[in-house]
């Protein structure tokens, strides 16, 4: 039975530590990626989905949750004015269904 309780706590663990768990800083040197908000959902990379709570969070497919502190989050980001600026460029949609890489290409950034 305490076996089973462990594997349980290490599974959770591992999909917890998955997360896509972001968090948007003040200055561009802190950050692992510059993320610019298009207008409209055909000129994304990504379109993403704010979570409400971190266990709501994806796995590199577009639902984030964003924490408050930069050391609770899996990648850094900081929004630019710019869109050439950027390395990845979302669209917020209205619903967790909506989400997903249009550019396959640009995936890699969020691993």
């Amino acid at each position: 039975m305490k076996q089973l309780i462990l594997i349980a706590v290490m599974l959770a663990t591992f999909n917890f530590a998955k997360a896509q768990k972001v968090c948007s800083v003040d200055y561009e040197n802190q950050a692992d990626l510059k993320v610019f908000v298009v207008q409209y959902e055909n000129q994304a990379d990504l379109n993403v989905y704010k979570v409400k709570y971190e266990n709501q969070a994806g796995n590199n497919d577009g639902k984030w949750y964003f924490t408050d502190y930069s050391n609770q989050a899996k990648k850094k980001i900081y929004f630019v004015k710019y869109e050439n600026q950027a390395d990845l460029k979302i669209y917020f949609v209205d619903y967790e269904n909506q989400t997903g890489w249009r550019k396959s290409s640009k995936k890699s950034l969020m691993y």
